[in-house]
């Protein structure tokens, strides 16, 4: 009885797996993940982009594509694009120029940085350019200055408002002077609107800097800004390598801009068209009844 008790256990073996080849079993597809900068969480790309391309852990405003941007602001089927066929050429016949945008433009589906038009938002009709960073990150070259002010000059004729969301990297180096011509051209068709005494509206989204900054992003009647944008002249490494000191961290953030007067309001995504509304209206944008 005793020995039974003290007798060694008979085990089973197992034979060894090779979990590389598991591993690699696993049907996990490319691209339906991605991480968040700011909480560093994995998100689950369909529900980005339910949620507009907000992070649902932490509120983080990814970057939103002007098609997607059109569809979040204005009355469904509402926007006509305009001046669609303004494509200018290579000023200064930048070597493989010409090359380089063709590619964005397969990259991205768009012609340009911008896509210019009017719409409605609750009913009352605006005109906007959505500019997008997905094509040569949202650079100003000839013809997004043409685009943008081509718009400007249809809404003061039209006596319309005017609501430009903004994301740049600034002014296009393949482009020279003639690009940052556009900050002077665009801004004097901002004077002639402003000088009918229209509303002129700017949502800065992330990143907007360089000349769109320095000009038209920054002369808005009201000037509204996503959560978290960076918005600035400058890079931060090539100030803090001219002054020779550490910059804050909130530096260039939309919130650090309204701390200081440089900007009106911050609006999260959720709420941007009926603040857009409700701004419309206490200027005097009434509905379209038709």
């Amino acid at each position: 009885m005793i020995k039974h008790l003290l007798r060694k256990k008979e085990y089973v073996t197992i034979s060894k797996r090779n979990f590389d080849e598991v591993s690699s079993k696993i049907n996990i597809p490319d691209g339906k993940w991605l991480n968040c900068p700011k909480c560093k969480n994995i998100i689950y790309k369909e529900d980005l982009e339910k949620n507009n391309n907000v992070c649902i852990n932490c509120g983080y405003h990814f970057n939103l594509d002007s098609k997607s941007r059109i569809k979040n602001i204005f009355d469904e089927n509402s926007f006509v694009e305009l001046f669609k066929y303004i494509l200018l050429a290579n000023p200064l016949d930048f070597p493989d120029y010409e090359k380089k945008l063709e590619d964005n433009k397969k990259k991205s589906g768009l012609d340009e940085a911008c896509i210019t038009g009017y719409g409605f938002i609750n009913s009352k009709k605006v005109c906007a350019c959505i500019m997008d960073n997905r094509f040569l990150m949202g650079s100003m070259g000839c013809t997004v200055g043409e685009k943008i002010t081509s718009l400007v000059e249809y809404a003061t004729d039209e006596n319309l408002p005017v609501i430009i969301f903004t994301t740049s990297g600034g002014a296009r180096m393949q482009e020279g002077i003639f690009s940052l011509m556009q900050m002077a051209k665009i801004s004097q068709a901002i004077s002639r609107h402003s000088e009918k005494r229209l509303l002129y509206i700017t949502v800065i989204t992330t990143p907007t800097t360089g000349g769109v900054t320095a000009s038209f992003a920054m002369q808005g009647d009201i000037i509204l800004a996503e959560p978290g944008a960076t918005i600035g002249f400058a890079g931060r490494r090539v100030i803090e390598g001219t002054i020779k000191q550490k910059l804050p961290d909130e530096f260039q953030t939309s919130e650090f801009l309204l701390e200081k007067g440089f900007i009106d309001k911050i609006v999260k995504r959720k709420d941007l068209k009926n603040t857009l509304s409700k701004i419309l209206k206490l200027h005097g944008v009434v509905e379209n009844e038709s």
